[in-house]
């Protein structure tokens, strides 16, 4: 990664942008621990409502946090999809500085500190996530996490996690914000787009959000296919600019995984849990579709 302009720099203000879609109650959970922040610097939060129809404009209207957090309401309901509602929340904010949370999380205390720490020296930054805090030991075991000071690597670069990421806004702007395009692997492709124009991209392992997990087969069925058709998506978008195919023994390890240990099946040899299957499973099946749509083989 090339070096830029960004160096020991400190935002006047930070906007905290929350993309929303019917998010009750959870998005209190969330609210509560952006108040909580230890951070001492002057921030502000953004709900950006992508179309709600849950009354999420009445919730926050005079919402008891609203002081506390310079809460405001954004309507982004004109293009449904969440890279709209993080666009048109970043539009709108003030800070220059932009964190980027996912409404049914819970960041920690330290959360915003270390973001904004860490990004002193870098144009754009990832935090970490757990899945301890807001899941039952049981669905926590569907979905391992990196250690918090390993980031998000992938086979070609790293990449912040959708619900924990923070942008300088003149590097959010550099590369055009989130691509509207895409419902699936857009975090990766804005991470990828920064460094790809010479931008520094860092990690904050002390920038922790606790990160809640789908908590049925069906519903985590669901968001691991849009994890593979997105990863392919971002593969195709990304394949002229130089992104090499998932290596094969990636793909060898998830046939394996899916057709040898289906706990489903009494006859296969059942070595992880339903939930673990069923991401995997999805992944490899939502990659297989967006192959075929793209016609590329991604690996």
């Amino acid at each position: 990664m090339s070096a830029s302009a960004a160096s020991a720099r400190t935002p006047e203000l930070v906007s905290v942008i929350i993309p929303v879609f019917n998010g009750l109650p959870d998005l209190d959970e969330q609210l509560a621990g952006l108040a909580e922040q230890d951070y001492p610097g002057s921030y502000e939060v953004l709900v950006s409502d992508n179309g709600s129809g849950d009354g999420l404009a009445e919730h926050v209207d005079g919402h008891p946090l609203t002081a506390t957090l310079g809460l405001r309401y954004v309507d982004s309901s004109a293009i449904r999809g969440p890279s709209y509602a993080r666009n048109n929340g970043a539009a709108v904010a003030d800070g220059d500085f932009l964190a980027f949370v996912d409404q049914d999380d819970r960041v920690h205390p330290g959360w915003l500190s270390a973001l904004v720490r860490t990004a002193a020296d870098y144009d754009a930054v990832s935090g970490a996530v757990e899945v301890a805090t807001l899941n039952s030991p049981q669905v926590a075991a569907w979905r391992p996490m990196p250690a918090p000071e390993d980031g998000f690597p992938t086979h070609y670069l790293p990449y912040a996690h959708g619900n924990n990421a923070g942008y300088w806004r003149t590097a959010f702007d550099k590369v055009g914000g989130y691509d509207e395009s895409l419902f699936g692997g857009d975090d990766v492709d804005i991470s990828w787009r920064m460094q790809q124009a010479g931008l520094r991209f860092g990690h904050a392992a002390g920038a922790l959000v606790a990160y809640r997990l789908r908590t049925t087969y069906r519903d985590t069925w669901r968001q691991a296919l849009g994890y593979g058709r997105g990863a392919v998506d971002v593969y195709a978008k990304h394949r002229p600019l130089g992104c090499p195919r998932l290596p094969f023994h990636a793909t060898w390890f998830s046939i394996v995984l899916v057709v040898l240990h289906n706990p489903f099946i009494r006859l296969t040899r059942n070595r992880i849990s339903r939930g673990l299957w069923t991401l995997h499973a999805g992944v490899l099946v939502g990659r297989i579709q967006g192959s075929l749509r793209h016609r590329v083989y991604y690996g």
